[in-house]
């Protein structure tokens, strides 16, 4: 018998999932049954009060930001398609009702294990800068950065998208339904509505003076959203349902030439305030890349992730590197020292990330070295004074031609989406997917938001006469924190998750990894744990929950305390013996379902 497990819903977000079941599958209700729920956000669960359960399933699970994504991707799995069909059909239902964070417009990094061939494949669709694109494209008329909404609003912060290309060939590769079919579900929520989130709600009315700018955007998120919320009635997107339509019978290439490609050109060129330098051939030929899983040894697991354009695999491979020697589940998560010892174990992690890592197409990284097992424990060897870490500078690993490249300057800010997937036959989906900022450029294409990644570039070109790394090329991708995470016991999967977030990315993965793997916490503990966060010295604290509790012994042991909300997105699942379990942060509006 199929039983559906939605753990710790309120009665209303589970009422939302089951209406968005009944909208996927085409059946009718009355009006009023109809109504999809609008999911509400939780607060953070405070440190020590008692999380939700997970969600328990035997066969397949899907954890995903929005109920009406993760119920897409369950229905595909009932349907008999792959961990990849279902992907594909969470990523684009995410598009319509999550705009905000992913889409069409933007990129992702997927980390997939193939259980037929004990494989584990990484694809790079992060975007590229167009050709014309020169290192200067960030710098003011006075050779000053520019202010970074300055950047971002209009067409010169968007690359070209690469998530339409990457959703083509993950499925050609592992997909087993109809490429077309995949389209069904969001093509029907576009065209018959949705009910928009309070989260989505609240984002809009704040985003709304930079969503005017462009008319297209005004018209959709300020002035129908307004009148859809007024009416009591349902969002239809229509572009976008006529968008799916032409990928759905035409392919990616549909997007990357013909109709569809001059729109979003003509949007990017013609934005009168900040206009961009996209052209017809950089979306014609952009590529999706297969790179190297980044892979570090961790007590008894293998922890892997992304590689370059993404420092995420990295950043988050050299923190648990240089914890190990450690005994952190002696520490425990209520212990001071536990967190000083993780908090300066990122600020290490991070100088190393400002310094060395960017698109390796175009730089040098000396990866092996960063992950080296001498190297990470010399690095160790800091952090065992008993205070914070007064000063925290980049490290010299092997392949020492690399440091010919100076620190940058990036701002990531937190959007973003992550989901994963397990399938009947063990094939496992971890992906990360962005549009960067929250409603990236402000630029609607099509039903669509076209995304600001090119603001991940380091807006200097140079410091003190050395070049850094990861600045501005034409081709290039713009370096990431994304960190889309399977960790393999025995070589077999057994936990997989992410985050958004920004640069939060990496510290939000590693303490979720921290937490279950050293504290023995369960998916949604460990999702749900309150944050803390140190990237270059001040430790962020996360505001209305328990780890307020650390300010004065962060305090005395050094630490600048910011108390402030961190948002992340944490979603997850683990695989064992007796079945998968599932947890989705508490912050947002995800669930997990599984059968």
């Amino acid at each position: 018998m199929t039983a559906l497990r939605i753990g710790a819903l309120s009665l209303a977000r589970a009422a939302g999932a089951l209406a968005a079941l009944v909208v996927c599958l085409g059946l009718a209700l009355p009006v009023a049954a109809q109504e999809l729920r609008r999911p509400a956000p939780e607060a953070a669960t405070p440190l020590g009060s008692t999380p939700a359960a997970p969600v328990r399933a035997e066969d397949w699970m899907v954890v995903a930001a929005h109920p009406l994504a993760a119920e897409t991707g369950a229905d595909i799995l009932r349907q008999g398609g792959s961990a990849i069909d279902a992907m594909v059909a969470v990523q684009l239902v995410l598009g319509l009702v999550e705009p905000q964070s992913s889409g069409l417009g933007g990129g992702a990094f997927l980390l997939y294990w193939d259980a037929a061939e004990n494989k584990l494949t990484s694809l790079d669709g992060r975007e590229t800068a167009p050709s014309a694109a020169t290192p200067e494209l960030f710098l003011d008329e006075d050779g000053e950065p520019l202010g970074f909404f300055d950047a971002v609003i209009g067409g010169r912060s968007v690359g070209v998208p690469g998530t339409p290309r990457l959703l083509e060939e993950a499925h050609r590769r592992w997909g087993r339904l109809a490429w077309a079919e995949l389209f069904q579900p969001a093509i029907f929520l576009a065209q018959e509505g949705f009910s928009p989130s309070p989260r989505l709600l609240a984002l809009a009315g704040e985003a709304a003076d930079s969503l005017s700018r462009q008319e297209t955007a005004k018209t959709y998120f300020v002035d129908t959203l307004s009148a859809v919320v007024a009416a009591g009635d349902k969002l239809k997107n229509p572009a976008y349902a006529a968008t799916l339509r032409t990928l759905a019978e035409e392919g990616a290439d549909a997007f990357y030439e013909g109709a569809i490609a001059e729109s979003i050109v003509a949007a990017i060129r013609r934005f009168d305030d900040n206009p961009g330098l996209m052209r017809l051939q950089d979306l014609a030929g952009y590529e999706v890349k297969e790179r190297e899983p980044v892979c570090i040894a961790y007590r008894v697991y293998e922890v892997c992730g992304m590689g370059p354009p993404s420092s995420g695999g990295v950043a988050v491979g050299q923190i648990l590197g240089l914890l190990s020697p450690f005994d952190l589940a002696a520490l425990g998560h209520e212990s001071a020292e536990a967190w000083r010892l993780i908090g300066d174990a990122s600020r290490l992690a991070f100088a190393d990330r400002g310094r060395y890592l960017a698109d390796t197409d175009f730089v040098p990284a000396p990866i092996k070295g960063l992950l080296d097992p001498d190297y990470l424990a010399a690095r160790a060897e800091l952090l065992e004074g008993g205070t914070r870490l007064e000063q925290v500078t980049a490290g010299e690993p092997q392949w020492d031609h690399a440091l010919h490249f100076a620190p940058g300057e990036a701002l990531e800010l937190p959007s973003t989406s992550h989901f994963v997937i397990i399938d009947g036959a063990g094939n496992v989906v971890s992906m990360t997917t962005t549009i960067e900022n929250g409603f990236g450029s402000r630029l609607m294409v099509r039903g669509f938001l076209l995304n600001n990644e090119l603001t991940d570039f380091s807006f200097r070109t140079h410091r003190d006469g050395v070049p850094v790394a990861n600045r501005v090329e034409p081709g290039k991708r713009p370096r990431s924190s994304m960190a889309p995470t399977i960790v393999f016991q025995d070589g077999e999967p057994v936990l997989a998750l992410g985050s958004p977030g920004g640069s939060r990315i990496i510290p939000y993965v590693a303490k979720t990894l921290i937490a279950i793997l050293d504290w023995g916490m369960d998916v949604q503990e460990a999702v749900a744990l309150p944050h803390l966060v140190n990237r270059t010295g001040v430790y962020d604290v996360e505001a209305g929950t328990r780890a307020e509790d650390f300010i004065a012994a962060l305090g005395l042991l050094g630490y600048e305390v910011n108390v402030r909300d961190l948002n992340s997105g944490l979603h997850a699942l683990a695989i064992g013996p007796d079945g998968l379990s599932g947890g989705a942060d508490p912050r947002r509006e995800g669930i997990a379902i599984g059968r």
